[in-house]
């Protein structure tokens, strides 16, 4: 196909023009079929594998250390696996559905088929700039649609990778690739899109709202928030570190799922410390010289965190570092830091941390716990570590969250047959898997008659014998 025509920045008054030839497009070929939709999610799967070394070396460049084990484990491995579960069940997502008429429209035939939307917009940000953009992608590609990816300004080599990358499957014509800084992120989530999905913060998401708001535009947020990994009283603790800290280690904790603070039962902070000490050694022996252990994206998320840190020091908190050295500035290394007695008012507990800072939260007993979650905006996921039946429903029942992860961290993301995404604060609409195929198709609803109908008895005028007989049957 002929190859995408991209610029490493987009002028924002350009956008428009884009978005217009894309539905152009769209109007000229509303209903792709299954062989070309499949086409596509194969042509796709292909050149990410060849690509895969590229992304890797892009990501490890824009991070300045990012092992190529986090990369394939957490970008390109799941977009693999939404490729090939999206082409098993692909055939039967567009299938139209049979529903019931009722005896009340019968006789006739009623169905819901599943249409694409049009154009998609996707927003992409800087923590898993690949799968954060082809997995979305996947889902727009297989329920039809063309789309139009705003890519994060802190990824420049990621974004060249995935330029060359798409240049090799669609023309610019089904996919749109736009750069540039926030003035352009601005413009583009005012478009008029067929659909937006935006990942990001919740105070930028509440703005990417607001400028849809005008359009009518259906949004898809997906946010984060303050993820808690609550410990119960009777859980071995080198066992709750062993199955939370990997959420907390891949890419630095530069992730939205990642546990944000734990709560733990009084007395056992000192029994954590060192657990969480003697297991993050053993991921990382070589500690920030590891080879495994990620950096902070920029200079800017470094200096945030170490802000956050000072502040926290400052006002009373204990901190305790997982290593030594615990920091390099030079390469945006930053160890674990595992802080006790924070005060309520610092940023720590406050805003979503994003990065290898981890509060720990005493409490005296289960109900105080689950009532200091409740209490607070709803996150993108919890974390329960119990081995207790009853404590496992009792939190699924009486917790809100995005997803819920049981003696486990951040997996519950990698769940092909399963939705992904947030709700109140921490997002609204989901994706992944069937779920994404239905976010991006119109559910039309189709009602069809032959030449006989009974749709002339309920017509005017109303007074007659038939139609009152009628209105008793069904109003019952």
């Amino acid at each position: 196909m002929e190859a995408i025509r991209m610029q490493s920045s987009t002028d924002k008054f350009s956008l428009p023009g884009q978005l217009l030839r894309l539905k152009q497009a769209c109007q000229a070929h509303p209903m792709p079929s299954l062989d070309e939709r499949r086409t596509h999610l194969l042509q796709l799967k292909g050149a990410l594998l060849a690509h895969q070394q590229p992304l890797c070396d892009a990501l490890a460049r824009d991070y300045g250390q990012r092992s190529d084990y986090d990369s394939l484990i957490a970008d390109i491995l799941p977009c693999v696996m939404q490729i090939n579960y999206s082409l098993k069940r692909l055939k039967g997502w567009m299938k139209p559905q049979r529903r019931h008429a009722g005896l009340l429209l019968a006789p006739a035939r009623v169905e819901v088929h599943y249409q694409p939307l049009g154009v998609i917009g996707i927003m992409v940000p800087w923590n898993f700039p690949v799968m954060l953009s082809l997995g979305p992608l996947i889902g727009a590609i297989a329920a039809g649609n063309r789309a139009m990816l705003k890519l994060s300004e802190f990824t420049p080599h990621t974004n060249a990778a995935l330029r060359a990358l798409l240049a090799e499957v669609f023309d610019e014509s089904q996919v749109c690739v736009i750069e540039g800084d926030a003035e352009v992120a601005a413009a583009f989530s005012t478009l008029p899109f067929d659909h937006l999905l935006f990942t990001g913060s919740t105070a930028v998401g509440k703005r990417v709202m607001a400028a849809a708001a005008p359009q009518l535009t259906p949004l898809t947020l997906e946010l984060g928030g303050k993820s808690p990994c609550l410990i119960a009283p009777g859980m071995p603790i080198p066992l709750a570190v062993e199955r939370m800290i990997f959420g907390k280690s891949l890419n630095a904790g530069q992730i939205c799922v990642a546990p944000d603070y734990v709560l733990l039962p009084r007395g056992r902070e000192q029994a954590f410390i060192e657990a969480y000490r003697n297991h993050f050694a053993r991921l990382y022996p070589k500690g920030l010289a590891s080879p495994d252990h990620g950096a902070i994206i920029n200079p800017q998320q470094y200096q945030r965190l170490i802000d956050w840190l000072a502040e926290a020091e400052q006002a009373g908190a204990e901190v305790h570092p997982c290593a030594s050295p615990a920091r390099d500035d030079a390469t945006r290394r930053l160890a674990p830091h595992l802080l006790t007695e924070v005060p309520a008012h610092c940023q720590l507990m406050q805003q979503e941390i994003f990065g290898p800072l981890l509060p720990l939260i005493p409490y005296d007993d289960i109900d105080e716990a689950l009532a200091y979650i409740t209490a607070r905006p709803r996150p993108l996921a919890l974390y329960l570590m119990s081995l207790d039946p009853a404590l496992q429903e009792r939190v699924t029942r009486e917790t809100h969250a995005g997803g819920m992860a049981i003696n486990e961290s951040l997996f519950q993301v990698a769940a092909d047959d399963a939705p992904f995404g947030g709700v109140g604060p921490s997002g609204m609409g989901h994706y992944h898997g069937h779920e994404g195929f239905l976010t991006f198709s119109k559910a039309k609803t189709v009602l069809r008659r032959g030449k006989f109908s009974t749709g002339a008895l309920i017509h005017p005028p109303y007074r007659r014998w038939y139609r009152r007989l009628m209105m008793t049957l069904f109003l019952r």
